[in-house]
């Protein structure tokens, strides 16, 4: 590895996590990326993960496997329907059943442990404002206690006196300045997957164009004036 300072990257396989890790990157990081098989119903989410991490040329890609689907409690995980149609006022409003419980905090997690185990300090994840309301390990409130009980559940922390940093670049801008973000730092889009409820026909993957993450993408396209790359089966006039 190179002299400089590594990041762990959580790379979950959509927009924002793809252009979170390009903007570590920007920054001087030498990424590694966590991959996490949470028991996620649509496994084409793991291979969007490593198509996207593989593209970066990443220092290292791990997946790791903790099924949340023993627990459930989610769209994601369990036979649970996929909200569908909501109107931009309704997205983000409660939190929806697409909630993984503790997802975050526990991704979190294993990702200290592997920044611990390489002496990595810096923990990037995709978290954005558009799901601040939905998603409560989306808040910057929770990214502060987490980076608190980082430096407090660690040896790294207490005994060596070193400071983990909870990094989410894009937490503030929009789904259309993360398009053309992406743009700038040259990520391919068209590697990303998004969408909660997919149609899957061999290789062949169809984003179903109305759960809230489908709209919530395009909406973000149509304000940056680009076009979405990835097949849809329907888009919303």
């Amino acid at each position: 590895m190179s002299d400089a300072p590594l990041a762990v990257c959580l790379v979950s396989g959509g927009m924002d996590s793809a252009v979170t890790l390009a903007e570590a990157r920007a920054r001087g990081f030498q990424c590694v990326a966590l991959v996490i098989d949470y028991g996620q119903r649509h496994r084409v989410e793991l291979t969007a993960a490593e198509r996207v991490a593989k593209a970066q040329g990443v220092a290292d890609l791990r997946r790791v496997r903790v099924d949340l689907s023993a627990i459930g409690g989610s769209a994601l995980t369990a036979d649970l329907e996929v909200p569908k149609a909501r109107s931009p006022e309704s997205i983000g409003q409660g939190v929806p059943s697409t909630y993984v419980p503790a997802r975050n905090t526990i991704f979190l997690a294993i990702a200290l442990g592997w920044a611990e185990v390489l002496g990595a300090r810096h923990l990037f994840l995709g978290a954005n404002q558009v799901d601040y309301s939905g998603y409560p390990d989306c808040r910057p409130e929770f990214l502060r206690a987490f980076e608190a009980l980082a430096n407090k559940a660690t040896a790294a922390g207490t005994e060596h006196g070193q400071r983990f940093h909870v990094e989410a670049p894009l937490l503030t801008m929009s789904k259309a300045d993360i398009v053309r973000r992406a743009e700038q730092l040259n990520v391919d889009l068209g590697l990303t997957h998004t969408c909660y409820d997919p149609l899957v026909e061999g290789d062949r993957v169809l984003a179903c164009g109305a759960c809230d993450a489908c709209l919530l993408r395009l909406k973000g396209f149509a304000e940056a004036g680009r076009t979405d790359p990835i097949p849809y089966q329907t888009r919303p006039a």
